[in-house]
């Protein structure tokens, strides 16, 4: 059935664009501008600091409150590491609340120069603990910092904000901590993954943090199809290195998904497919996983021994989240991510470094790229059923990239290990970087590869950083996307997935560059509009399948192992849905089976048989759940069941 046009006027003002869509909720009489209730403010005037501690363990900081330029202010002197800092605790009893963003500000000098990052941690669901840089800041006099976003969720635990860096004295004054705006979304918006139903996925990339605000939720239930996890399914988040040391095992890794678990959870419980990223990558991988004994100062271990590593590793992730996971669909996975530079060769040799740098310990270990086909190898092994496997990176357009990632698909596909390449698509659109033009030849090129293709990171930044946007980049950025949306139809038949890395402007990793299709207050952008005008909106799908007619009972009652007779034909039937989740997947085939072996135990109910009965014989049979998974692996569209014989 079609449903409406949307047609939109893409034009937009600048102080549209950034104006804040709602008034933020006010709890408490002591309010402040920009934000609800304060929950805590102190310019230390009254000597007391007891509501700072230092770090814990090793930090030998110690708190006290010295005059500084007239005004008593926090000093935490004694530091021996340069984390070593005062930290205010979040989550304690009657200060914040899950689920609900809080803004930071404070000033802050140091005795002799200002070196100092404020900074975020959480422990998650296992007891780990991750960090978050907010901000930097640095000189010889007081620096201010304002409205440094922080959330949380329900299942984190030990929240802190602190303050490190540099190694001399560090002094903190008028420090609070208020709630933040509060917004809901746009509800009068298409949804895109309906928008684009007929085309391709459309996904959203999040990070626990990010997720933790209910209006969050609330704009990738609505909009997105397809969820990628922006830190915690990466190497660093997975590998645990006191684990691993205690095991005395030096080829077995220990991983852990419970960094993860906040956003798996949440696709789960909304049954949004994943995108798995990243297992082999040469950054965020910590140098010891390549180290002897997983011990930082040990030797570089043998080819052999990584490999031994590799595939462990790999086979513990996947092991996991079959285990933890099984109702979540991971329909693609970044097996590889980034191993090419811009010429198309290998990264230099080398310890991890920062993030982006050109060296990687994986060619330190290997002397090249030749721990690539063994990384699919082992993926391909090991990952769970119906989980496309990927070779992701960015610059994709660079020619030399462009030309190495093609022989390497054309090669890995021979070997039947690789079924995609991952296009990140980080653009910017005053360098016209790249030109909507240009990326539609390179989807080309890549096509001949005879793989899949997905669009897995997209962005495209419209200023420079410290710059402000006019309303002018707005419309730029409008028309930049649109084009580019226009060359991903235009290859729908290779390109199965479009990715959005980040959910809103302010949240992304280059929000300095309002790179997104939604603003801080969760306002649909004139990019956004663009994508959308023009394009029939299907009806959206059943959130669980329509209510069926009445039918006739079985004349007989059922045994178990019996073929049973068909409920019946039914028009507003979801057929191949036989577990009644509103999808249509290998799950369905293995309902029907259990059904077949148990009909008690395993019972479809009365949707579920109308559902299952799709092979055009009457009754249900083992070719229902044969029919079920040509659906799933695209060679049976659901709208041609069930089957006519």
């Amino acid at each position: 059935m079609k449903g409406k046009t949307t047609n939109r006027v893409i034009a937009v003002s600048l102080t549209a664009a950034m104006a804040l869509a709602a008034a933020p909720t006010v709890t408490a009489a002591d309010t402040a501008a920009g934000g609800g209730a304060i929950i805590y403010s102190t310019d230390f005037e009254d000597g007391d600091v007891s509501a700072f501690t230092n770090r814990g363990g090793e930090d030998t900081t110690v708190l006290s409150a010295e005059d500084v330029d007239g005004n008593k202010v926090l000093c935490a002197d004694e530091r021996t590491d340069s984390w070593n800092g005062p930290a205010f605790r979040l989550d304690m009893e009657g200060r914040c609340e899950a689920g609900t963003q809080y803004l930071v500000s404070a000033k802050v000098k140091g005795k002799y120069y200002t070196e100092c990052t404020i900074s975020y941690q959480y422990s998650d669901a296992g007891g780990e603990p991750h960090y978050v840089n907010l901000t930097k800041v640095s000189g010889s006099d007081w620096s201010k910092v304002k409205d440094l976003k922080v959330s949380f969720s329900e299942d984190v635990s030990d929240v802190y904000v602190y303050f490190e860096g540099g190694s001399g004295p560090i002094y903190v004054d008028d420090f609070e901590i208020k709630e933040g705006p509060k917004y809901e979304i746009q509800q009068d918006k298409a949804p895109l993954k309906d928008v684009y139903r007929d085309y391709f996925k459309v996904g959203t990339a999040t990070t626990t943090m990010e997720l933790s605000p209910k209006s969050t939720k609330d704009l990738i239930k609505k909009h997105f199809n397809s969820i990628t996890l922006g830190n915690e399914l990466k190497p660093d988040a997975l590998l645990q290195k006191t684990q691993c040391q205690e095991e005395g095992d030096n080829v077995n890794p220990v991983i852990s998904l419970a960094s993860a678990r906040t956003i798996l959870n949440f696709a789960r419980d909304n049954h949004i497919p994943v995108r798995g990223h990243v297992l082999v990558w040469h950054s965020q991988t910590p140098d010891w996983f390549f180290k002897e004994g997983f011990k930082d100062d040990g030797d570089w271990v043998s080819e052999e021994i990584m490999l031994q590593r590799m595939e462990n590793y790999i086979k513990n992730v996947f092991a996991a989240v079959k285990e933890e996971y099984p109702d979540v669909d991971f329909y693609a996975w970044d097996v590889v991510n980034e191993a090419f530079t811009d010429q198309g060769s290998p990264r230099q040799p080398g310890q991890q470094g920062s993030s982006g740098s050109e060296q990687s310990a994986w060619v330190k270990v290997f002397g090249d790229n030749s721990f690539i086909p063994y990384a699919f190898k082992y993926a391909r092994q090991y990952a769970p059923e119906g989980c496309k496997l990927y070779y992701n990176d960015y610059n994709e357009w660079s020619t030399g990239k462009t030309q190495a990632m093609l022989d390497l698909a054309k090669k890995l596909k021979a070997e039947g290990t690789l079924d995609g390449l991952g296009l990140q698509c980080h653009c910017d659109v005053p360098s016209l970087w790249p030109q909507a033009f240009q990326y539609d030849q390179m989807l080309t090129t890549l096509e001949s590869a005879g793989v899949d293709l997905q669009v897995t990171e997209m962005d495209a930044t419209i200023c420079q950083q410290g710059n402000k946007p006019s309303s002018s980049d707005f419309e730029k950025q409008a028309k930049f996307y649109k084009e580019m949306f226009e060359v991903f139809k235009k290859h729908k038949d290779s390109l199965s997935a479009v990715v959005l890395w980040g959910t809103k402007d302010d949240q992304s990793w280059r929000s300095w560059g309002y790179p997104l299709l939604f603003e801080e207050d969760y306002e649909a952008k004139a990019a956004f509009d663009a994508i959308v005008d023009g394009m029939e909106v299907p009806e959206p799908l059943p959130t669980e399948p329509p209510t069926e007619k009445p039918t006739p009972a079985p004349t007989t009652e059922p045994t178990t192992g019996d073929v049973q007779p068909t409920v019946g034909p039914v028009a507003d039937a979801f057929y191949g849905d036989a577990n009644c989740d509103s999808k249509i997947n290998v799950a369905d085939a293995v309902a029907v089976l259990q059904y077949l072996a148990n009909n008690t135990k395993y019972d479809l109910g009365a949707k579920g048989l109308v559902n299952a009965d799709v092979d055009g014989v009457a009754g249900i049979t083992g070719d229902d759940a044969i029919t079920i998974q040509k659906v799933d692996a695209s060679l049976i569209k659901q709208s041609d069941l069930p089957l006519s014989k």
